[in-house]
């Protein structure tokens, strides 16, 4: 990486900073944008969020006080190619506008996927903390860029990119990936509510939305997916089976079933519970007997399962990576090129026709992992789909939701993509 002086380098070239745009200022963003402001050569030139006060507060905590905010096109271009900082409530026009790379950092599938493919189109590099809506339309979003010679990546920071690192680095070195995942950060509480969890939230200053997401077990499901999707390697079942681990046992919780784990073949994507979080891991083994030995002697394990194990990952603090691999490299930390896997609906509550579905992190659905061929033989709706929905057929608490279950927002423009991808041929392999 070494990214620092090449990106004052590329600022003197340029005669300016790196433009960066950010649309959602919530935690995640706000997190975003006090990092950026630390690296030189790049500036956290425009916020973007429906509610002004979190903009005014993200440049306030970076020490800026003179903030053009705007819903005026004209009025914000002006002030950023004249050095100003801006800020606007509305997404309605941001390709327009005279930046270098926009961070989409909402979560929320449909708005990110307003933003991200709105900015590809216009031929401007797209980084996203919104892994929920690359799940669902992350092949289509990475064959735009590549048309329009545009970076579309998913930011570090997230367990699938570092996860990915691990993957990368094994096969490099020629061993063979047996499982790879992440620790669960959360205690899982599958029927959890943004009522349920709101104490939690407010005490670690988070949205209950987001945390509910964390504790039903949507993200890990939606991390997982994406990691399965950037590499390669199939999920492990349906669900996955998410066993309890340790960082000293996690060699042997994720070996093949034969040799004592819960694996029934290598090559897969899971979780786990356990001490391991918030670390991610990769669980490696080789048929090069001296290899073996020294990875025994390095002090790995007695093998033949070894674990390749980073303790942390550091969110949004470790995200701007990501924009200057974009900008610098020209090259995307994470993509899917095809669905290896789907996030799928799986109802929290019984629903009745009429009854409309909220989404991630909300009282009605939660994610649920699932080989992408699976999920399609079935006929299962991708959550990224589901805000908005309205309940055509009776669902049970624990129904996998199928289409037949539900009338889509046909509003929504991430289903319009979902179905551009499908009839394009990009969805799965």
């Amino acid at each position: 990486m070494a990214y620092t002086q090449r990106l004052q380098d590329h600022a003197k070239t340029l005669g300016r900073d790196v433009r960066v745009a950010l649309v959602g200022a919530g935690q995640m963003g706000h997190g975003f944008g006090c990092q950026v402001d630390r690296m030189p050569g790049l500036k956290l030139s425009l916020v973007v969020d429906i509610d002004p006060a979190r903009i005014q507060s993200l440049f306030n905590d970076i020490g800026v006080k003179d903030v053009v905010i705007s819903t005026d096109p004209k009025v914000l271009s002006e002030a950023l190619l004249t050095g100003k900082l801006a800020g606007t409530t509305t997404t309605d026009f941001i390709a327009k506008l005279p930046f270098d790379i926009v961070v989409e950092a909402t979560g929320i599938p449909d708005v990110g996927a307003r933003v991200a493919y709105s900015c590809l189109l216009a031929k401007k590099d797209v980084a996203v903390l919104n892994v929920e809506m690359d799940v669902t339309i992350g092949p289509l979003l990475h064959r735009t860029a590549q048309l329009g010679g545009a970076v579309y990546t998913v930011c570090h920071g997230d367990e699938p990119i570092e996860a990915k690192v691990l993957v990368d680095f094994a096969r490099d070195l020629q061993f063979e990936v047996v499982a790879a995942g992440k620790g669960k950060n959360n205690p899982f509480e599958p029927l959890s509510t943004p009522d349920t969890v709101k104490d939690r939230a407010i005490a670690q200053r988070m949205n209950p939305k987001m945390l509910c997401s964390f504790t039903d077990g949507s993200k890990t499901m939606i991390e997982m997916v994406a990691l399965a999707n950037a590499t390669g390697l199939e999920l492990s079942k349906r669900g996955m089976y998410g066993p309890a681990a340790t960082v000293k046992t996690l060699q042997n919780v994720f070996a093949l079933q034969e040799d004592g784990g819960v694996l029934d073949r290598p090559g897969v994507v899971d979780y786990c519970t356990g001490d391991v979080a918030p670390g991610v891991f990769v669980i490696v083994r080789t048929d090069a007997p001296y290899i073996n030995h020294e990875m025994s002697y390095l002090r790995m394990g007695p093998g033949p399962y070894f674990a390749l194990y980073r303790p942390f990952h550091l969110a949004s603090i470790e995200a701007p990576l990501s924009v200057a691999r974009a900008i610098l490299d020209r090259e995307s930390s994470l993509f899917a090129p095809h669905l290896q896997a789907e996030v799928v609906s799986m109802a929290k509550k019984e629903m009745d026709p009429g009854d409309k579905i909220d989404g991630i992190g909300g009282y009605t659905i939660r994610g649920y992992a699932d080989n992408a061929k699976d999920a399609k033989r079935d006929n299962l709706v991708p959550i990224g789909l589901m805000q908005n929905a309205i309940v055509t057929k009776e669902i049970k608490t624990g129904d996998l939701i199928t289409y037949d279950h539900v009338q889509l927002d046909e509003s929504s423009l991430i289903v319009q993509l979902r179905r551009l991808q499908d009839n394009l041929g990009l969805t799965y392999a």
